[in-house]
Parts: C-alpha cells; sequence; structure tokens
C-alpha cells in the first residue's frame, strides 16, 4: 500500500479560531508530519485496513492529507481527498446540531417531553411511577436511559418509516431511568431524527443538507450511498477467515440520523473546522449555520460517565475524565483539558474526528474495515506534535481591567501606596486580611529583593483572573490577583510571595 500526500488546503469561507501566538508554531507542527504518516501507515499495516484517508488541521485549516491503500480492492482504485467513506455514528453530531438550530429559531425547547413531536412515545411505559418524562435533551445526550444498542443499531439503518413507526408504538425497554446515567443509545439518535422531520416539515435529510451541509460547502456528503459516483466511492470490508470480504453498503433509512452519513477528507475537514471556529469565543461575525454558542454548547458535557485511570507501574498514571455533549463526546486528560472527539463504526467502516479545543488542533480519519479503531493512533499522532513543544495552549484574552490592576499592584509592590491599595481594593480584601499586615508583608518582601519589574509573561486563567512574576534585584516574586463581580472590576484576592526556584511540577487536567 502506498502513501499519498496532498499539500496545505484552505478552507475558503471558514471563520477558524484565531492563530496562536507563536510566529514559528504552525512550522514546527509541521515537522511532525513525516512521524503522523509513519504511525498511520504502519497501523493500516497492522490492522489490515485495505484503505485509509486523514487530514490534520491547525486552527481551522487543513494543513496535511495522506491516504494509504485502496477505496476498491477489485479494481484497487486509490483514495483521493474525495473518496467518500460512511462515517457512522459521527452522523450524530450534525443531528444535535440540526436540533440546536431548530432551537434556537424558537421551533423547539430541549426540555420539551419527546411525546410532544413523536405522539408515538405517549404510550411508553416507564421503569418507575416516578421517572420524568423523555425530553429531548435526555436523547441528545444518552441519557434517555434506553439500553445501549450499537450491535442491533448498526443493523437499522434501512428500516422504513413506517416500520419505525410501528417500532415506537410497540414500545421500547428501559435500563435506567430517564435523567439517571448515560448510556449509549442509537436508538435514541434516531428518534431526534423524527423529530427534526416532524418540527421542520421536511425529510430529516432535507433537513440537513440545506440547513447544514450547503451552507458549509459540503457537497460530497450525502446519507445515501446510492448518490455517490462509483468511482468516489469507497467500499467497506470486514477481515475474515485469512481475506477480506465485501460488506453490503446500507441504503439510507429511518435511523440515517444516528449513523448514515458518508463524506469525503476534503467535506469532513470543513464540518470540523466549523465546529472548531466556536473557539474561543469572541465578537468576531457569526456567520452560522449554526450560532458559535449553540456549538459550544454541543461541545461541553451534559452526561458526565465515570472517571477512567490507566497505566501505572512503568506506564505515566492517567486520569481521563469524560461525559458525552450532544452528538459528541467530550474528556479531559492529564495532558488535554478539553478534548472533543467522535468515532463511527458500521459493517465495513470507522471513522473518527478529534480536537483539541485550547491548542487549536484536529485530526480526522476514515477507514473501509469493519469497526477500525482510531484511538491509539490518534493518542500517538497528538503525542508527536507534542513532542515539537508548540502544541501549545491557547492563552485567554485579559480584559482592560485585568490588565490595569495588573499594573497598578506592580506599583504597589514596588512602592506601597494606601490611596492606590484603596483605590484598587474590592470591600472584601482588607477584610479578609487587614491592610497593616497586608502591607508589612509585602514591603518586608520587597526589603529582601530589592527593586522589581514585571517581565515576562501574564499567566492568564481568565479574563479576571492571572498572575505573574516580578523580576528583582536579589530573586523573584509570584503575584496573583482575582477581580471581583463589581463595575468597575476590582481586587478581591491578592497574594504576593516568593517565586518558586523551579516550575511546579504539572497537576493532571490543570
Amino acid at each position: 500500500m502506498g502513501l499519498a500526500l496532498a499539500s496545505t488546503t484552505s478552507l475558503s469561507g471558514l471563520s477558524g479560531p484565531p492563530a496562536q501566538a507563536a510566529a514559528d508554531r504552525v512550522t514546527r507542527l509541521r515537522a511532525a508530519l513525516p512521524e503522523v504518516d509513519k504511525v498511520f501507515a504502519a497501523f493500516a499495516a497492522r490492522a489490515r485496513v485495505p484503505g485509509i484517508t486523514y487530514g490534520v488541521l491547525i486552527d481551522g485549516q487543513l494543513v496535511h492529507t495522506a491516504s494509504v491503500g485502496v477505496r476498491e480492492l477489485a479494481t484497487r482504485s486509490p483514495i483521493t481527498n474525495d473518496t467518500v467513506f460512511r462515517i457512522a455514528s459521527m452522523t450524530k453530531s450534525f443531528t444535535a446540531l440540526s436540533i440546536l438550530k431548530l432551537r434556537d429559531e424558537g421551533k423547539l425547547s430541549l426540555d420539551d417531553p419527546a411525546e410532544r413531536f413523536v405522539p408515538e412515545l405517549a404510550g411508553l411505559k416507564y421503569p418507575t411511577a416516578d421517572s420524568p418524562k423523555l425530553t429531548i435533551r435526555h436523547l441528545l445526550s444518552h441519557a434517555e436511559g434506553f439500553p445501549e444498542d450499537n450491535p442491533w443499531g448498526d443493523q437499522q439503518l434501512a428500516v422504513t418509516e413506517e416500520q419505525f413507526t410501528a417500532m415506537l408504538k410497540g414500545g421500547i425497554p428501559f435500563s435506567t431511568a430517564p435523567g439517571t446515567a448515560y448510556e449509549y443509545s442509537n436508538y435514541g439518535f434516531a428518534i431526534l431524527g423524527r423529530i427534526v422531520s416532524r418540527v421542520s416539515g421536511m425529510p430529516y435529510a432535507n433537513y440537513v443538507t440545506a440547513n447544514i451541509l450547503r451552507p458549509l460547502g459540503m457537497n460530497s456528503t450525502t446519507l445515501e450511498p446510492a448518490s455517490v459516483p462509483k468511482d468516489r466511492l469507497a467500499l467497506g470490508y470486514r477481515w475474515e477467515d485469512n481475506q477480506w470480504k465485501e460488506e453490503p453498503q446500507l441504503p439510507d433509512g429511518a435511523f440515517g440520523a444516528m449513523g448514515g452519513m458518508l463524506t469525503s477528507t476534503t467535506d469532513l475537514a470543513k464540518y470540523v473546522s466549523f465546529l472548531m471556529s466556536a473557539w474561543p469565543p469572541r465578537d468576531d461575525l457569526d456567520p452560522g449555520p449554526v450560532k458559535r454558542a449553540s456549538l459550544r454548547e454541543m461541545q461541553q458535557v451534559s452526561r458526565p460517565r465515570p472517571a477512567t485511570a490507566t497505566g501505572g507501574g512503568a506506564t505515566p498514571l492517567q486520569l481521563n475524565a469524560s461525559g458525552y455533549g450532544y452528538g459528541l463526546r467530550i474528556r479531559q486528560s492529564c495532558q488535554f483539558r478539553h478534548i472533543v472527539a467522535h468515532s463511527g463504526g458500521l459493517p465495513g467502516f470507522g471513522s473518527q474526528m478529534r480536537w483539541l479545543s485550547e491548542e487549536g488542533i484536529a485530526f480526522i480519519a476514515m477507514g473501509n474495515l469493519t469497526y477500525t479503531g482510531w484511538d491509539a493512533v490518534l493518542d500517538a499522532a497528538t503525542d508527536a506534535l507534542a513532542r515539537t513543544g508548540a502544541l501549545t495552549r491557547r492563552q485567554p484574552v485579559p480584559s482592560a481591567a485585568l490588565l490595569a490592576a495588573k499594573d497598578d499592584v506592580t506599583r504597589l509592590v514596588n512602592q506601597w501606596d494606601d490611596g492606590l491599595a484603596d483605590r484598587i481594593a474590592a470591600v472584601n480584601l482588607f477584610l479578609d486580611e487587614s491592610k497593616d499586615r497586608r502591607r508589612r508583608q509585602i514591603i518586608g518582601l520587597r526589603e529582601q529583593v530589592g527593586i522589581c519589574r514585571a517581565e515576562g509573561p501574564f499567566d492568564v486563567e481568565n479574563a479576571l483572573r492571572g498572575q505573574w512574576d516580578l523580576t528583582c534585584e536579589r530573586g523573584s516574586l509570584r503575584v496573583a490577583i482575582t477581580l471581583a463581580p463589581t463595575m468597575p472590576p476590582t481586587v478581591q484576592y491578592l497574594t504576593v510571595r516568593p517565586a518558586p526556584a523551579t516550575p511546579p511540577a504539572p497537576v493532571c487536567g490543570g
């Protein structure tokens, strides 16, 4: 299998997040791409995947794509950026976007009972007398209480609308009471697809195409494999009895909203760039087709999952906290605070999209082997980028009030002035610790270290909190402030202490 590479692609018309500050950041990250290619190529050979395609995005731009293998074994046809793969459960985020768009337009509420739009659910027999009625929010976050249904759900794509209605009328068993636990449900997202249809007055596929795909320029993306030109369609395979066997292409049906989408590398990059553009919040034009605030909402944990720990012994211990947003998985690790992802797996296919919203990088990957598993591959590719030292977290923007307070506090440390102290202090500051004590402590430190200057970076946690170091004649000081929720914002928290000689060990998830 050969490795096919493509050059940088500019996603015109999409507003990605502002680029990171370091001028050489992209250059340094690009230096790791040959290692990334080795990781993917080794995986394709090891896992016996007939063909894979993948891409790397930095700050919303597709900077690198490559492919290994073929889209069809019989003809040995190569994969291009326009080859169309099935992405299965990654479809769920398109369904969530559709629901949020309808919500933003005032046509539904996430806390509406689902039976308001799908009356067949009115006859559901709930597991307990005190169970709440199923809501749209429950369905979006896999909190509806239905049993996990991946093996069963994979084979439901071609179900007709009439068959789906009969299934709904027949009832659905519950594994837990709604709103009490996470349990992955394809059935739940199929119901959301019906809600989209009922509220919009058009078939789900038509709504998604008109309101999500076409506005984003995703012209190769579809829910119906029969609509894809044969010379661009990736065929799906499973490895069995020491040979590849072709899997039949499942047609679009009533369960398409949970896993029916097909797309290309080019189109998927546009989609991921759009989702990444939600970060950071800002004043730029918000062109849609769904509000940035709603994109951020779907990328926040709505239904948490139990934390997990891996490693130990020779392997570093890793703590992972995770949950489900709306159609997307959200995770925090010891290394990265906000990881957004979703995988997709169906007979013949496996895919994943994953991005680090604070670092501004993303991976997309698709393969034509049943349940192609990408987690370890994307972990290794991310590690390759991290080793460059350029996978830096985007710094929050300090408010004008925080910058002014930083300057005032620096002046106060260098030369205490009661008038300045009174002007910048919130009402609690000298009640929590008296002005006399604070004055003595700061003047005592100054006598030890001499004249100080604010040099180096301002470590900003958010618009109203940050810390910085003062470089002094005989050492250095670490200063931290938090502003109060008043107008104007004043200093409610202040510490000044000797700066540590060495940086503290990183805190998991910090």
